[in-house]
């Protein structure tokens, strides 16, 4: 069987465990699980949470530490908050984020993958982080939740504050074409051997004697028509031009030195397999190796973040279907005869 790359991305040091919850021995593993527990996290919808006794108030009675962390799709309160949500639904499509980024008069675009979904999960996981600080100090336990809709918002402030402030709809951060785009400046722009590059000068006069000289066209630095900011935004369509056909004469390669020397603010455009294999990315290990039993030595991605005096531990690899089901069983304190006893009343796999 090939590999599923993001099954052992998303799933490294977890444990899994199978079980029925719409039987009353499932529910009690679970309770008996929960006494114990720091936090118990769920994505299961409010009806889902009801039908199943897994509502934070149910909990917290045999727990009253617990920290329920809840990721939803739309929040807890409002006409849809029971209605199934997915990342391209909540984050991309109802926030607005997809139309900022469309192009007027053409189709909505596609959605990347998982966007909102890690975004999502690392608020969900500061929220935990805080709960624990103020159980630490108190002893208090209590809910956090967050929603792919909420966090589609949150990351699409940039764009909303205004029109929460107006109640405008600023179309005006949409372009047609780049011909449209005051600081062409800020723009990707192909190389002589078809790759892409893209400056980010967003403080044009400070940078502009520099471009000048990484592009070899000092003579542009006087230029009456780009000589400061207000002719450059009135030329603009033409400064485009220059840029496009100075880029397009030598290779991504050429240029790297060139605009590093000068220091202006760059980057390529990469591939997936590019991305990967980015020397910068390798000198921060932003890689691990995981020793998996089928597969053999694998990379997944690192967590972002570092602690100095507490580094992350090699992970280990994403488990199978069920492979720690008797292993927790067993730890909760249930005998093989239970054990058994659970199989063959389909409560656990």
């Amino acid at each position: 069987m090939p590999i599923n790359y993001n099954w052992e991305n998303f799933n490294r040091n977890k444990r899994s465990l199978t079980l029925d919850l719409s039987k009353e021995a499932g529910q009690k593993i679970i309770y008996k699980m929960i006494e114990d527990a720091d936090v118990f996290m769920t994505n299961l919808r409010l009806w889902e949470r009801e039908k199943f006794l897994l509502e934070y108030e149910q909990l917290k009675k045999c727990n009253p530490g617990l920290i329920y962390a809840s990721l939803l799709g739309w929040g807890r309160n409002g006409p849809d908050k029971n209605n199934p949500a997915y990342d391209s639904l909540a984050y991309w499509a109802r926030t607005g984020l997809g139309y900022m980024f469309s192009t007027p008069g053409m189709p909505p675009p596609i959605d990347g993958g998982a966007f909102g979904d890690n975004v999502a999960g690392l608020g969900l996981a500061f929220g935990v982080m805080m709960a624990l600080f103020v159980r630490e100090k108190t002893g208090m336990g209590q809910e956090v939740d967050t929603s792919l809709f909420h966090t589609g918002i949150y990351q699409a402030s940039f764009f909303l504050a205004g029109a929460l402030t107006t109640g405008l709809d600023l179309a005006d951060w949409r372009y047609q074409s780049r011909e449209e785009v005051p600081n062409p400046m800020v723009l990707p722009y192909e190389t002589k051997d078809g790759r892409w590059l893209l400056p980010s000068i967003l403080h044009p006069d400070r940078y502009w004697p520099r471009l000048c000289r990484a592009l070899g066209r000092e003579d542009l630095e006087h230029d009456p028509r780009f000589e400061s900011n207000d002719p450059r935004l009135e030329n603009h369509t033409a400064l485009l031009h220059i840029l496009e056909e100075e880029f397009r004469s030598r290779t991504l390669e050429e240029w790297k030195p060139r605009l590093v020397r000068e220091g202006i603010p760059f980057s390529p455009y990469q591939n997936l397999v590019e991305a990967v294999n980015d020397p910068q990315a390798k000198a921060n290990d932003f890689f691990v190796p995981v020793d998996h039993p089928v597969y053999g030595p694998i990379e997944v991605i690192a967590n972002h973040v570092n602690l100095s005096k507490t580094p992350a531990s090699k992970p280990m690899p994403a488990p199978e279907f069920s492979q720690h089901t008797e292993e927790i069983l067993l730890e909760l304190g249930y005998t093989w005869d239970e054990i058994t006893r659970f199989k063959d009343e389909g409560v656990i796999f």
